[in-house]
């Protein structure tokens, strides 16, 4: 007798620079059964990132790219995708700017998860920037990535108060709490 099998899960790959508490949540949320995502390579621009544990946790295959030549680290990575039949990118936390031509060339759907409500606060520092504004609310937005820094058409977004005892530390504590509930709600958005 055949087995029956789900839906077909969209091979995913995460791109990191840093801790990795998103990738760790992603691939989390890769594993249940109603998640339409499976984390099936992880890229980081750095050996250093911390993240890149969470490959040999979980057996999931990862790739450090330098980016000296940024023209030739994107095809390397490109053809990679390519080769991994990756059809979805997830942006957690990685530090490097996609080229345009990567963007258009990449034939499925990137997105990226940022530490404020976007429009506001594009780039570095969000919370400092947002807590000097006096502002009385923050958050984190997902969206997805177009050639234009942090400018893409949002897909979900989540808001927080800023109290005044908030440092720049303690939001960033608050706001990334928020970024691993938004990413997963943000995913399951796009597939149904």
């Amino acid at each position: 007798m055949e087995k029956l099998t789900g839906p077909k899960k969209i091979k995913t790959a995460v791109f990191i620079s840093g801790t990795g508490s998103n990738l760790k949540n992603i691939i989390k949320f890769s594993k249940i059964k109603k998640s339409p995502i499976s984390i099936s390579l992880i890229i980081s621009n750095t050996s250093q990132a911390k993240g890149l544990r969470f490959a040999d946790q979980f057996k999931i295959k990862k790739k450090i790219f330098n980016f000296k030549n940024f023209k030739d680290t994107e095809m390397n990575i490109l053809l990679l995708l390519k080769k991994e039949k990756i059809r979805f990118i997830c942006l957690a936390g990685f530090m490097k700017i996609l080229s345009k031509e990567f963007i258009e060339k990449f034939d499925g759907k990137i997105i990226n998860i940022h530490p404020s409500l976007l429009p506001k606060y594009k780039g570095l520092n969000t919370h400092n920037r947002a807590i000097k504004n006096k502002d009385k609310l923050t958050g984190c937005t997902v969206h997805y990535v177009t050639a234009t820094l942090d400018s893409g058409k949002i897909i979900l977004q989540k808001k927080i108060k800023i109290t005044v005892n908030d440092n720049s530390n303690t939001l960033a504590k608050k706001v990334l709490a928020q970024e691993h509930k938004l990413y997963p709600a943000a995913i399951m958005k796009i597939f149904n």
